[in-house]
């Protein structure tokens, strides 16, 4: 069995055994990444042995993949986010595999999703500038990696930008 079939259903099998706790510890180092184990065992109502137990075999399946800090980018300097659509001129699977590995090259471009409906990839595009945003677009359409025709959508204020909690969306799921 290839290793990445393996690791899936080790994933999935893993998914479908977790309890409360579990979702409660990753809910917890979702509000809190930097927290310590003591502390997290305390706000899961676990022994510190049991608490550490369970959050290490998260990690190994690989549901938690890192600890990371979420800086306040205005502090640092102007940005400018663009939202892109774009649509390919093919769809055969290789088409999407040279796009796809193309944006995963590009700083620049922090989020990107593959939709259905009218368009094939929604592109979250971070830049110093518009000028900047525009030499990135030349770019990848120098690069022949597929693109037919791109929308651009000028960011002009977030409203809302969280990661999803993983208690609420597990509560409304059952």
């Amino acid at each position: 069995m290839p290793l990445r079939h393996h690791y899936n259903i080790r994933l999935r099998d893993a998914m479908a055994k977790l309890d409360r706790i579990d979702l409660n510890i990753l809910s917890v180092l979702q509000r809190d990444g930097r927290i310590t184990k003591l502390r997290l065992a305390e706000a899961v109502n676990l022994s510190p042995t049991a608490c550490w137990e369970r959050l290490k075999r998260l990690e190994e399946i690989g549901l938690i993949r890192g600890y990371e800090a979420r800086l306040d980018l205005e502090r640092i300097g102007r940005f400018t986010t663009v939202l892109v659509e774009v649509t390919l001129r093919s769809h055969a699977q290789a088409d999407f595999r040279r796009f796809e590995d193309a944006i995963a090259r590009e700083p620049q471009i922090v989020a990107c999703d593959a939709t259905g409906g009218g368009v094939d990839y929604i592109m979250r595009v971070m830049t110093r500038d518009i000028d900047s945003y525009q030499r990135l677009i030349d770019r990848l359409l120098t690069a022949e990696i597929g693109i037919e025709r791109y929308f651009t959508y000028v960011v002009t204020k977030t409203i809302k930008a969280a990661p999803p909690s993983v208690a609420e969306i597990a509560a409304t799921a059952t």
